[in-house]
């Protein structure tokens, strides 16, 4: 699927009544989603085990890492 047909698809899921605020919220969401599918493919990911770990020490134990 091209961009163009992509966010043809996108406004075609949208109400008629939606804001330009709206589209490019929906635009930006779409982009976002491509990114982190091209990072996970490309194995650009951190396991979340090692996010919860690396946030419970930082936040909760309150050190400074």
């Amino acid at each position: 699927m091209t961009t163009k047909d992509r966010v043809r698809a996108l406004l075609d899921r949208l109400p008629d009544d939606c804001s330009l605020d709206d589209v490019q919220y929906h635009l930006y969401v779409l982009q976002a989603v491509a990114r982190g599918e091209a990072d996970e493919e490309a194995g650009r990911v951190i396991p979340h085990e090692q996010v919860a770990a690396e946030l419970r020490r930082k936040w909760l134990l309150g050190h400074a890492g």
